[in-house]
């Protein structure tokens, strides 16, 4: 159970360290990586649906016995974002860095979900689900 609450609460630290600061960010994001967003409601929705996973992330790492159920979802929140941006990326519509940053980080947390997950079968079946 230590891998799982060790890589859940790195994740949604570093989700809230990387994301919180974008809720301020709009104009710099939009000057770093012209065009300007026209839509920031979807920046800010993006911004606004991705921080309360960070405090579930958080959740898991408290007791991943019993909030195991949430980690294959969990992984899919990480592996949607990897994917969506590999495939932006074949299409040429990000830079290769989008890859490097986020996506590529989003999709190795995703594979610790993964291994969270299958690590916690073991304990969970050997000790019950509230085991620590």
């Amino acid at each position: 159970m230590r891998t799982a609450r060790v890589v859940f609460l790195v994740a949604g630290l570093w989700g809230l360290a990387v994301l919180l600061p974008m809720y301020w960010a709009l104009d710099a994001v939009a000057e770093r990586t012209p065009p300007p967003v026209t839509h920031p409601e979807f920046y800010f929705g993006f911004v606004s649906v991705a921080v309360p996973w960070q405090l579930a992330f958080l959740l898991v790492a408290s007791d991943p016995g019993r909030y195991r159920p949430l980690m294959p979802i969990a992984a899919l929140e990480k592996f949607g974002f990897a994917v969506a941006v590999g495939v932006l990326y074949a299409q040429q519509r990000v830079a290769f860095r989008e890859i490097t940053l986020g996506a590529a980080v989003d999709f190795v947390l995703g594979v610790l979900f993964v291994l969270a997950y299958l690590r916690t079968a073991a304990a969970t079946a050997s000790h019950g689900p509230h085991a620590s």
